[in-house]
């Protein structure tokens, strides 16, 4: 055991030390490509600044007049807020194809033509992200860019100062160079050449920040998009999970049901028509078939807890009316759906009443519920009343506080008005989409 312990350390330290050793060899070979990579970017993000100040740049070459002025300024600003979408897409390009970055792009406002599009994009926060990087940010940048590869090229042209005399030897100046000055330009150019990737590194890092901010969608969208993610799967498990209901119910009353359905009818036919056996084995015939009926009733209060057939077949009317007619006390019910709500929302409508009902018959000790379904627009509404003692309290484990998360999960409400003495009053809000 000692030995095993002993030899995965030394493996370990292994590991790591391979790690360490390749950790330079790394930052190396990324150095190219950062370089590439901010020098890349500085056309692009000079552009929009380009077009922004051409106006100042032929008013150097020909004079203009205020109204000219006036008229190449407008046309300039229009200039770049036509070409901040190529430009942003020309950023993104470059950010997937040199760093494996993909910065998302907001999605267009549906039903509209181009120019509405367009005329309404103006008044967007997106477009004043995307000005703010291709007029503050990318200039910027494209400094940074730009310095680099003056490092570059300046550092690789001081680095080969001492070897200027092998290759140009006719030239006096180099010739006539003190030796020192001649190292200390080596030098500078080295130290140059070593502080060119690091700049690099640095404004990759700000580029990449202000990009992901500036370039992609806003935070609040970003929410958007994904509350509306979980929203459509939550539904899809909800959806699942009825289907998934509704198949076990169809395989229990199609296949068990039927089987115990046909053994309790054969032991009552036996129990009948056997009279000549012994009375230990009559007995024994009673008891098995009394068990089968039991067990028959179980598995039909089973099945319709997972999800009634009525429901399905009938609508939430009927299957509501079932429920009231087994309740343990007088139950008025009126439902007024004219159109169906969608399979999900009318199995969650009957398992709230249900479990309501049961609650009532448990804990409430009431003489009448009240039970009323409506729809309302797109919502379905159930009041659930009785008048009992009151005081019922989710936090007291009575099944309200599942019942509320049953609503919440197809994007329902349940309030509970219940006051001590009575009488409660629960209301269900469910969004009823077919």
């Amino acid at each position: 055991m000692t030995h095993t312990v002993v030899r995965m350390a030394t493996m370990a330290a292994a590991r790591r030390d391979r790690r360490a050793a390749r950790a330079p060899l790394r930052w190396l070979a990324r150095i190219p490509g950062t370089v590439t990579f901010v020098v890349a970017g500085v056309p692009v993000q000079l552009a929009a600044l380009v077009i922004l100040g051409l106006p100042f740049i032929i008013a150097v070459f020909a004079p203009l007049s205020w109204r000219l002025a006036t008229v190449a300024l407008l046309a300039s600003a229009g200039g770049v807020l036509l070409a901040r979408v190529p430009l942003t897409v020309a950023q993104r390009h470059r950010f997937w194809s040199l760093r494996g970055l993909d910065i998302p792009r907001s999605p267009a406002a549906p039903g509209r033509p181009g120019l509405r599009r367009l005329a309404a994009s103006l008044l967007e926060e997106e477009t004043g992200r995307q000005l703010g990087y291709h007029l503050v940010v990318g200039p910027l940048v494209a400094f940074g860019g730009l310095l680099t590869l003056a490092m570059c090229a300046g550092g690789a042209g001081l680095a080969a100062t001492l070897g200027y005399q092998y290759v140009f030897p006719a030239l006096s100046v180099i010739q006539s160079t003190p030796l020192k000055l001649k190292i200390v330009l080596t030098v500078c150019g080295a130290a140059l050449l070593l502080a060119a990737p690091a700049v690099a590194a640095l404004v990759t890092w700000i580029d990449t920040r202000a990009a992901t901010v500036l370039l992609g969608p806003s935070r609040s969208l970003e929410l958007e998009r994904r509350v509306e993610s979980l929203a459509e799967s939550r539904a899809g498990v909800v959806d699942a999970a009825d289907a998934e209901r509704r198949r076990i119910e169809r395989d229990l009353h199609d296949g068990a049901q039927q089987r115990l359905v046909s053994l309790a009818m054969n032991l009552g036919m036996a129990r009948e028509n056997l009279t000549d056996l012994p009375e230990s084995a009559r007995q024994v015939i009673a008891e098995a078939h009394d068990e089968a009926k039991e067990a028959l009733a179980e598995l039909r209060s089973l099945v319709r807890g997972l999800h009634p057939a009525v429901l399905d077949d009938r609508g939430l009317d009927a299957a509501l009316s079932g429920i009231a007619a087994r309740a343990p006390l007088p139950v008025t019910l009126r439902v007024d759906v004219p159109r169906r709500a969608s399979p999900t929302v009318e199995a969650v409508a009957y398992f709230v009443v249900s479990e309501c009902l049961a609650n009532i018959a448990r804990h409430a000790a009431a003489r009448h519920a009240d039970i009323e379904v409506r729809r309302a627009g797109d919502r379905l509404c159930i009041v659930i009343s009785d008048d009992g003692v009151g005081g019922a309290d989710p936090a007291r484990g009575t099944g309200l506080g599942s019942l509320a998360q049953r609503a919440r999960s197809v994007d329902g409400r349940l309030r509970i008005d219940s006051p001590a003495g009575g009488p409660t009053r629960i209301t269900v809000e469910l969004p009823c989409g077919s």
